[in-house]
């Protein structure tokens, strides 16, 4: 199925990006948080313009190195399989935010059962456990379009994440984490899809939720961020279960 690069043309920075975003799809399908061929998560190569993106018509634990699409800021691939464009969709969302955000390396976009559910209240996400405050005050959202595959949106998708924003709720439609790293974005998906099944499992109970005062709330987003950062500490344990489990994943 997947084609071999010649790694001697691409550089040790693309290389290594390769590798690690198609661990970060892996892992996805791993936590069931992928859906059939569909969302997209995108790097950007160090030092240049360019991201790669998973192939039109491949499942995320499809995904290798080798087959990711490199494209241009503007969509147009450059690098990968040729036979295997890209989706629209995933252009439209990703590049609009890489070319708004030079201080991101990573997107990562997901339609997960709990990021879904909660996309759809009224009242958006609510923090309820030491997970949900890592994302306290901070949450950004973006109301529903339709298919994401007019490019206007993408000027209205990146003013809703501003310039700091680093995790997004799609009304209606899902989640979206950013990160300095692949490791950064995958961390914070993971720990907030967790949150909001947390959140609609609380709510399903119907018990009353206690309620944490909003120093504290502050607080452990604070401690959080403190230990979770751009270098993710999981990311190294991550990257060996890929390894142990995936064998084929980092095929170049």
């Amino acid at each position: 199925m997947n084609k071999t690069l010649n790694t001697d043309k691409i550089s040790a920075e693309e290389c290594q990006t390769r590798v690690e975003l198609a661990a970060c799809y892996r892992l996805i399908a791993h936590y069931s948080m992928d859906e059939l061929i569909w969302n997209h998560i995108s790097a950007k190569i160090p030092g240049t313009e360019e991201f790669l993106i998973n192939p039109m018509g491949y499942m995320y634990h499809e995904i290798t190195a080798s087959n990711l699409v490199k494209v241009d800021i503007e969509g147009n691939t450059v690098g990968g399989l040729e036979d295997s464009p890209t989706n629209f969709t995933g252009f439209v969302i990703h590049s609009g935010i890489h070319k708004a955000r030079h201080d991101l390396q990573c997107v990562l976009h997901t339609h997960s059962e709990g990021g879904l559910a909660v996309s759809s209240l009224e009242e958006g996400f609510v923090p309820t456990t030491q997970d949900g405050f890592m994302f306290h005050g901070r949450m950004k959202y973006h109301d529903y379009e339709g298919l994401s595959v007019d490019l206007d949106e993408q000027q209205r998708l990146a003013a809703d994440l501003g310039e700091d924003g680093m995790e997004m709720i799609l009304r209606n439609h899902g989640l979206l984490t950013c990160g300095q790293s692949i490791g950064e974005a995958f961390v914070r998906m993971y720990y907030l899809e967790r949150a909001c099944r947390v959140q609609m499992m609380l709510m399903a109970s119907g018990k009353p939720v206690r309620d944490v005062p909003e120093e504290i709330k502050e607080k452990a987003y604070q401690q959080s961020w403190n230990c979770f950062n751009k270098n993710a500490p999981e990311w190294p344990a991550l990257m060996r279960l890929v390894e142990s489990r995936y064998a084929d994943f980092n095929d170049l």
